[in-house]
């Protein structure tokens, strides 16, 4: 028995399926469900189903949480702990830089929002109101 699963004839072109739309956005989900509607229905309405059980439809945001590559061993134990390690904590520096990356973004929608509540109250005296 080898030291790796190997993947069921369903499952791999289904996975490769899904990751070669994920790779093209949301637009590429919808068109696969609208053809999946027009070929047979039972399959547009499977796909509409998978999109908004797996959060596809609304947004993406669980799947990061989600380990992104898995390789089988190799048979070398140190070389799969050292490449287990260096793959955890590139995706530790990742979801750490996303977050820098959110809180960046939020201090500058304050500070925007921050100057136009200080225009807005800045009104100038010779607007009468009528």
């Amino acid at each position: 028995m080898p030291a790796y699963p190997l993947p069921s004839r369903v499952q791999g072109p289904l996975t490769r399926a899904r990751d070669w739309l994920d790779a093209r956005g949301k637009a590429a989900w919808i068109i696969a469900m609208i053809l999946g509607f027009v070929v047979f229905w039972p399959l547009g309405l499977a796909l509409l189903g998978y999109m908004i059980w797996s959060k596809r439809m609304f947004g993406c945001s669980n799947r990061r949480a989600q380990a992104r590559y898995y390789a089988p061993s190799t048979g070398n134990s140190a070389f799969d702990a050292y490449r287990e390690e260096t793959l955890k904590r590139l995706e530790d520096e990742h979801r750490e830089f996303v977050d820098f990356l959110q809180k960046l973004r939020e201090a500058k929608d304050k500070a925007e929002f921050d100057q136009f509540m200080q225009n807005r109250d800045q009104k100038p005296e010779s607007y009468t109101g009528a």
